[in-house]
């Protein structure tokens, strides 16, 4: 079942592939990106992780904190992070359990038993404030910018070049 606004986020703490402690609870307060990706390394999923590397700046004066999410192995996503040079966590899962308790297994991606693309925003409260489904990689850094910053500034801007 796929989360919707108004929800709480299901509560996770995961281990990264840098060997960080991710844990939703321990973010409370803050603001999450929570964004999920097919597959390490593909081209698509390059261009949005850099993309969202890029507008760290500005999810972080936003009071947000970007975490990605894939079916990886641990070992695929730290080739990722280096060869896209991340500094943000990625969560690797591969008993699939993050992905199917924000329901992003499906459509093409749950056939080869990987996640969908979808990004999350979660309130500092852990409540789903926004949801992002498209499978093209350059809309869920803008979508997900604009909707911060409308909920935290209280007007939308555009964000071009992110």
């Amino acid at each position: 079942m796929s989360v919707t606004p108004g929800q709480a986020a299901p509560d996770f703490t995961r281990r990264s592939d840098d060997g960080r402690t991710v844990s939703l609870g321990a973010l409370r307060g803050r603001w999450v990106v929570l964004y999920f990706y097919p597959r390490a390394s593909s081209a698509g999923c390059s261009i949005e992780a850099q993309r969202f590397e890029a507008a760290l700046p500005e999810f972080e004066r936003l009071g947000a904190q970007v975490v990605g999410v894939s079916t990886d192995t641990e070992a695929r996503q730290a080739a990722f992070r280096d060869s896209c040079r991340l500094s943000y966590p990625l969560i690797p899962d591969g008993d699939r359990s993050l992905c199917r308790a924000y329901g992003v297994m499906g459509t093409l991606g749950g056939l080869l038993n990987m996640a969908s693309r979808v990004t999350v925003l979660i309130d500092p409260d852990g409540l789903v404030a926004w949801v992002h489904r498209s499978g093209n990689p350059l809309t869920h850094v803008s979508g997900a910018l604009a909707e911060l910053e409308r909920r935290t500034q209280g007007a939308p801007t555009a964000h071009a070049g992110v």
